[in-house]
């Protein structure tokens, strides 16, 4: 039986509760057992209060520092600790652990992933910032305190699983797939009125809203090339894309001697986390499983550049180096949000990431002294200033 001291960072947003789920059903099933140290949430009171009474965790903690009381409130009658704000996130993530899932989705998720890395625990990593902005320096930190970084990301997960950690020179190529968004086969000139509803309406993945809206652009795929860069060691020019609608190979490792090995499995978020959870083990939770036949046929295509130009800006930014990648990261957030919040046309949200692109190396932007994650967050401040005026500038032209 497996068991696992766990913490999840980002329990009310989608990964965390595929997390929470998976572990009550590998419980139901008498192949685990767990112990919850800490939950930490948004500004979801209701969902985060019923998952501290499940789990009975020994803190539970709110983004939000204004809903201290109401996440108080909704304890009482427990033991479960209340804790608000940012400081409190941090501390929960530095708390000693075996293993934590660092899902807090954006910018926001950088500090305490950062924390969860110096602890000497497993770090299941789902949030795609903490990697674009720091980088082997994340990766660095885990290792030096004893720890292992297992991405939680499906294409990184197939990759992790088929990747031959002990021999990277055998690997002539990483094979990255998307599945093209619910926008795939959409000409550009119609998708000047794409509203928001239909951005998150993703054909194969169960996600929040801001991820979806980056599948939608493909800037997912993009920050996903980056991340695969960090993880694996390899230069841009051996991370390829392909487009493949099935979402059931979720990325290939390419050998020197031709061998291409896959990793499959339908389009659910538990089997990667089930990975993450259980390495070097596995663990039997009620998997849905493939079916072939029924699949019938799996189909890739090349990724269009012209429609999804953010795939194109992330390789860019990838090449460039420095802190190219965390200013795409803080522009296509922000233009990201923006859109979600109605105040930027979808075909924009490339336009900005790209003029904050510009206007960035042409001011000669680099990470300032101090360590690697205050100064990525320097960055990423700057960049999301720069990002904020030109989203401002569109909207007044509108």
């Amino acid at each position: 039986m497996i068991r696992r001291r766990v913490s999840v960072l980002g329990s009310t947003g989608s990964v965390g509760s595929s997390t929470l789920d998976l572990m009550d059903q590998a419980e139901a099933g008498g192949a685990a057992a767990f112990e919850v140290e800490a939950l930490t949430g948004g500004s979801n009171i209701a969902r985060l209060a019923e998952q501290a009474r499940r789990w009975k965790p020994r803190v539970a903690v709110t983004a939000d520092a204004a809903r201290l009381d109401e996440l108080r409130d909704a304890l009482a009658g427990t033991d479960v600790a209340a804790a608000a704000g940012e400081a409190a996130v941090v501390e929960a993530a530095s708390r000693p652990v075996d293993w934590v899932m660092a899902s807090i989705v954006g910018a926001a998720g950088l500090k305490s992933a950062w924390a969860a890395a110096d602890t000497g625990a497993t770090l299941a990593l789902a949030n795609k910032e903490s990697l674009v902005c720091c980088g082997a320096t994340l990766i660095e930190r885990v290792n030096r305190a004893g720890g292992r970084l297992i991405p939680v990301d499906s294409e990184h997960s197939a990759i992790f699983q088929v990747f031959p950690a002990e021999a990277p020179e055998r690997v002539a190529k990483l094979v990255l797939t998307a599945s093209g968004g619910p926008f795939r086969q959409t000409p550009r000139a119609q998708m000047v009125g794409i509203t928001p509803e239909q951005a998150v309406a993703h054909p194969n993945w169960s996600m929040g809203a801001k991820i979806s809206v980056d599948s939608a652009t493909m800037a997912n795929k993009g920050l996903e090339m980056i991340e695969a860069a960090y993880l694996f060691a390899m230069p841009a020019d051996r991370i390829d894309v392909v487009v493949h609608p099935e979402s059931i190979i979720h990325s290939l490792v390419e050998y020197v001697d031709g061998s291409t090995l896959a990793q499959m499995g339908p389009p659910d978020m538990r089997t990667p986390i089930a990975c993450a959870l259980a390495w070097p083990d596995r663990i039997a939770w009620p998997a849905p499983k493939l079916d072939l036949p029924e699949l019938g046929r799996l189909t890739f295509e090349a990724p269009d550049l012209a429609r999804f130009p953010a795939l194109d800006l992330a390789r860019q930014a990838l090449k460039a180096g420095g802190a190219a990648p965390a200013v795409f990261n803080a522009a296509n957030e922000m233009a990201a949000f923006a859109f979600l919040d109605r105040k930027l046309a979808f075909l924009n949200i490339a336009a900005v990431v790209a003029e904050t692109l510009e206007r960035a190396m042409k001011a000669g932007m680099v990470f300032g002294s101090g360590d690697a994650c205050s100064a990525a967050l320097s960055v990423d401040a700057e960049a999301r200033r720069i990002a904020g005026s030109i989203i401002a500038g569109l909207a007044n032209a509108a």
